[in-house]
């Protein structure tokens, strides 16, 4: 007999694999109309299989932020000085974000007229996952004196806001390129990071190099979650 339960997700991918082309093309506009309509369905058919555009929202989120948790990981994960991983783990978030600029405007800032969505709210779990990673390696590796965990996680937190805020306005913007961005920002943080002394790191196991194979994210499969256009979401082969 056939897997419902198979078949089901089988289906619920395809349909996702169609909001991510409408989303592509329209952004924060991406209606639940022009989704069914790219899918060949109904809309009622549409909200069967996520109750309602939040839900939606919700399972794009999913798909295309885990791909960029992988990377922010990998990064760092990489044992860099501290400066290059400062510069690395922002290069991974902006590169990200550049890859994909209609998802990460829809993820960001979804249509006012849907309600329950607030700016940021679809990517909120993911940036917290983010921050959190930020803490435990600033706690791992970075003496920050008496109070070092909570001033870790305040750090952990205002990093990740920053550079959320500033990649939403250079994205739009564009001044300069990624490269000098990613330099301005690790430039503004460096200065209490650069005075503060170094953990004792245990010697790792092996001496060979770590390799991490990233999703990408394709129209075709739910599992990816980062853009192949060309630009890799996390691109940074170094870390913070």
């Amino acid at each position: 007999m056939p897997d419902r339960r198979s078949e089901g997700a089988d289906r619920r991918s395809e349909l996702l694999d169609a909001a991510d082309r409408v989303v592509r093309r329209d952004g924060p506009r991406a209606s639940m109309n022009a989704i069914a309509a790219e899918a060949g369905i109904t809309k009622p058919i549409l909200y069967r299989h996520f109750g309602d555009k939040t839900g939606l929202y919700r399972a794009l989120a999913e798909r295309h932020t885990a791909g960029l948790l992988a990377s922010v990981r990998a990064t760092l994960a990489l044992q860099l000085d501290r400066r290059d991983q400062v510069e690395a783990v922002i290069d991974t978030y902006l590169a990200a974000i550049e890859a994909q600029p209609q998802v990460y405007r829809f993820l960001t800032h979804p249509d006012p007229a849907d309600d329950g969505l607030s700016p940021g709210g679809p990517l909120a779990p993911a940036l917290q996952e983010i921050a959190s990673e930020l803490t435990g390696s600033m706690r791992e590796r970075v003496d920050l004196g008496p109070d070092s965990a909570v001033i870790a996680a305040a750090w952990g937190q205002a990093m990740t806001g920053m550079v959320l805020a500033a990649g939403d306005w250079w994205l739009e913007t564009r001044p300069f390129p990624r490269e000098r961005m990613v330099q301005t920002l690790a430039d503004l943080l460096w200065g209490r990071l650069a005075a503060a002394g170094a953990r004792p790191v245990a010697a790792p196991v092996s001496t060979e190099p770590v390799t991490t194979e990233l999703s990408e994210t394709s129209e075709t499969s739910e599992a990816s979650e980062t853009s192949s256009d060309g630009e890799q979401v996390g691109t940074g082969p170094e870390q913070v």
